[in-house]
C-alpha cells in the first residue's frame, strides 16, 4: 500500500537481480534468481541503515503478531490507546444520542459530524507542517490534554443540564480542530517507537487496537447512557486521556528515533505536495485512499438504510451488522500484523478485493448472507487501511513524514462531508442496494484503473502462465523488455517495480 535517486545500469530480462532501490526510509529489494522474472516474488532479509543517511532494505516478515510490543515505548503507548479509544468510542455514541435527544433530528447528528470532519477537510495538511516541526511527543501531550478538557467540559454542561445542541457542535468543531494536529502527529510518532523493522506491525496493532474499542466502547457508553445518562460517558472519556499522557510521559525519551525537525519558513505545506506529485509511488496510493475514504466507507448511512428498509429488522440486528464489520476489521488487523512490510500489490489487491466484496454485499439475497460479507468487506477494507498507512510512511523521507501523513489523514477522512451527501442522496433516492453498489463499483474501478497505471508506470506487463506449477505464480506483474540504455525515467520505472 519508490523512489529517491537513480538505480544502477539497466539489465537485460535474464540477469540475475534488479538493482536496490536508494530511499530515505526502509523498502523493498526484490531478489530474483535465474529464470524467474518476476521482481515483485522473492525477498530477503532487511539491512539496517546508519542513522540520517539514506536506507536500503528488503520486506522481511515481523517474527509474531505482537512483536512490535517488544519495544518499551510502543507497549505505554499501545496500553494508553486502549483506554483511551474505548473512551472514545463511549463519547461518539453518547455524543450521537444527545443530540438525538436534544433536537429528535438525524439532521443534526449528521451535522455534529460534519463539524468533527469539516476541520480536517480544510485543515489537514497544515496539521502535517505542524507534525514535522515540532517535537511529536511534546506535541501529543498538548493534544491528547485539549481533548481531555474538551471532553472534561461537555461533561460537566450535560450533568448540569445547561448543554444544548449547539454547544455540542461547538465542542465537535473543536475537537476536530484539535484531532487535525493530533492524527498525523500520532500516526508520524509510530515510527520514532518503534523504527522502520516494527513499523507495519505496529500500525496493524493500532487498527487492531481501535477496532477492540470498537466492540467495547458502544456496549459500555449504551449501559452508562440507560443508567445515568450521556454526562457521564463524556465524563470517563475525560479520564481516559490521562492513560495516553501518562504513557507518553512514561517513555524512554533516549529509546525514541526523533526525526530532525524542519525549521519554520514559507513554502513547507506547498514543499510536501510537490514532493507527493513528483513521487508516484505515493501519489497513486494516495489518490486510491481519497477513492475509498470517501465512497467506499459509507456504513453509517448504508446499515442503516439496509437494516430498516432492507431486511426489516429491529436496532438489536442493526448492532449485530455493525458487530460483524467490527469483527472483521479486527480479524483483518491481526492478519495484516503477520504480515510484513506492504507493497503495491497488495494495497490494491486489498483495495479491489474491498469494491468487490462491496457489490456482492449489495445483491445479498438475505440478512444473514449479508453479515456474513459485512464481515469479509470487514477485513479488506482494514487490511487496505494499514496497508497504505504502513506503506506510506515507510516510503516517505522522515523529514516530510508529517506533511505526507497529513495529507493520507485529509484524503481518507476529508473526503466524508463529500462523499457522505452523495452516499444519502443515492440511497434515499434508489434505496440502499443501489448505494452500496454504486460505493462498491467506485472502489473497485479505482483500484483496478490505479494499479494499471502504476504497472504501466513501473513498465511491468501482466503475465499469465498456467504451466508454471507450484514454484511461481500463475498470475504475475513482471518487466517488459529491457530499453537499451539506462536513463531517469528508467530508473524511476525500475523503482517502482520494486515496491510491487
Amino acid at each position: 500500500m519508490i523512489p529517491q535517486g537513480a538505480a544502477g545500469a539497466a539489465n537485460r530480462p535474464d540477469d540475475t537481480t534488479i538493482p536496490t532501490t536508494n530511499l530515505a526510509t526502509p523498502v523493498a529489494t526484490p531478489v530474483t534468481s535465474p529464470g524467474d522474472d518476476d521482481p515483485c516474488e522473492r525477498t530477503a532479509a532487511a539491512e539496517p541503515a546508519a542513522p540520517g543517511t539514506a536506507a536500503s532494505t528488503r520486506f522481511t516478515r515481523p517474527t509474531g503478531t505482537f512483536s512490535s510490543l517488544r519495544v518499551r515505548n510502543y507497549r505505554y503507548f499501545f496500553a494508553g490507546q486502549i483506554v483511551s479509544n474505548t473512551g472514545s468510542w463511549m463519547q461518539r455514541i453518547a455524543q450521537d444520542w444527545l443530540v438525538l435527544s436534544l433536537t429528535g433530528s438525524p439532521l443534526a447528528v449528521g451535522i455534529t459530524t460534519a463539524m468533527q470532519f469539516l476541520p480536517t477537510l480544510l485543515l489537514g495538511l497544515f496539521g502535517g507542517v505542524l507534525a514535522d516541526r515540532m517535537p511529536k511527543r511534546r506535541l501529543l501531550i498538548v493534544t491528547q490534554g485539549a481533548m481531555g478538557l474538551l471532553a472534561a467540559v461537555l461533561a460537566v454542561m450535560t450533568i448540569t443540564g445547561v448543554v444544548t445542541e449547539y454547544h455540542v457542535y461547538a465542542f465537535a468543531l473543536l475537537l476536530g480542530l484539535v484531532t487535525v494536529v493530533d492524527t498525523p502527529t500520532r500516526q508520524a510518532f509510530v515510527s520514532e517507537m518503534v523504527g522502520p523493522e516494527h513499523l507495519s506491525n505496529a500500525v496493524s496493532l493500532n487498527a487492531a487496537n481501535f477496532q477492540t474499542a470498537r466492540l467495547v466502547g458502544p456496549a459500555v457508553a449504551g449501559l452508562l447512557i440507560a443508567a445515568v445518562g450521556s454526562g457521564w460517558a463524556f465524563a470517563l472519556n475525560a479520564v481516559s486521556f490521562a492513560a495516553v499522557i501518562g504513557g507518553l510521559l512514561a517513555m524512554r525519551t533516549s529509546e525514541l528515533r526523533p526525526v530532525e525537525r524542519i525549521p519554520r519558513q514559507k513554502g513547507q505545506l506547498r514543499e510536501g505536495l510537490h514532493y507527493v506529485r513528483e513521487r508516484p509511488d505515493l501519489m497513486w496510493p494516495l489518490v486510491l485512499a481519497g477513492f475509498i475514504g470517501t465512497f467506499g466507507f459509507n456504513f453509517p448511512t448504508l446499515l442503516a438504510g439496509f437494516a430498516h428498509e432492507t431486511f426489516h429488522v429491529g436496532p438489536g440486528r442493526y448492532g449485530l451488522l455493525n458487530t460483524a464489520m467490527a469483527l472483521g476489521s479486527l480479524a483483518g488487523a491481526l492478519y495484516a500484523a503477520r504480515r510484513g512490510n506492504p507493497r503495491l500489490r497488495w494495497l490494491t489487491g486489498a483495495a479491489l478485493s474491498f469494491g468487490v466484496l462491496e457489490v456482492l454485499a449489495a445483491g445479498a439475497p438475505g440478512y444473514w448472507s449479508f453479515a456474513v460479507l459485512l464481515t469479509l468487506v470487514g477485513i479488506c477494507g482494514l487490511t487496505f487501511n494499514t496497508a497504505v498507512n504502513s506503506y506510506v510512511q515507510l516510503a516517505t523521507e522522515p523529514e516530510m513524514r508529517g506533511r505526507v501523513m497529513g495529507l493520507l489523514v485529509l484524503v481518507f477522512t476529508g473526503g466524508t462531508p463529500v462523499g457522505a451527501p452523495l452516499v444519502g442522496w443515492a440511497t434515499a433516492a434508489y434505496g440502499p442496494r443501489v448505494g452500496l453498489l454504486a460505493c462498491g463499483l467506485v472502489s473497485a474501478l479505482a483500484a483496478a484503473v490505479i494499479g494499471l497505471v502504476l504497472a504501466r508506470c513501473a513498465d511491468l506487463r501482466l503475465r499469465v502462465d498456467l504451466h508454471r506449477g507450484s514454484g511461481g505464480r500463475v498470475v504475475a506483474f513482471v518487466p517488459r523488455q529491457a530499453q537499451p540504455a539506462e536513463s531517469p525515467s528508467r530508473a524511476r520505472e525500475r523503482e517502482l517495480a520494486a515496491a510491487c
